[in-house]
């Protein structure tokens, strides 16, 4: 069943805050097979966020994730994310249309922190399998 277009704007409740830690960031900076010196986290690290963000969006709407191709991420950036940073994602269905029986949707996530400041925004292109796929 496609997903319905009523979603495009709706934008969806924030994460959880997430502490960032030097241990959180070298955690992620050894999964991608790098070793962390400390400083900032790296460009890619606030995908922690966007995930959940994403996955909290695909539990709304009951969106199965086995049918998500992940299509594109992009990430803009208003400052570095340091350690200590204490930080939440709110993620908004920017774009849906189908092609072939498969919706192809478009995310964006704010990445806040305490204080409400952007720090990041990200965008991502989710290709929702369908049934047939």
């Amino acid at each position: 069943m496609p997903v319905d277009q009523s979603l495009v704007g709706r934008t969806f409740p924030p994460t959880p805050r997430f502490e960032v830690s030097a241990e959180r960031i070298g955690e992620f900076v050894a999964a991608t097979g790098g070793e962390y010196a400390g400083g900032p986290a790296p460009a890619t690290f606030p995908i922690v966020l966007a995930f959940d963000a994403m996955n909290a969006f695909l539990e709304a709407e009951r969106i199965d994730l086995f049918r998500i191709v992940h299509g594109e991420q992009r990430f803009a950036y208003e400052r570095a994310i340091l350690p200590g940073d204490v930080l939440s994602a709110t993620l908004t269905v920017a774009t849906l249309r189908q092609i072939g029986g498969n919706d192809i949707i478009g995310t964006t996530s704010e990445i806040t922190d305490v204080m409400g400041a952007v720090v990041c925004r990200t965008s991502a292109t989710l290709v929702h399998r369908g049934a047939d796929a």
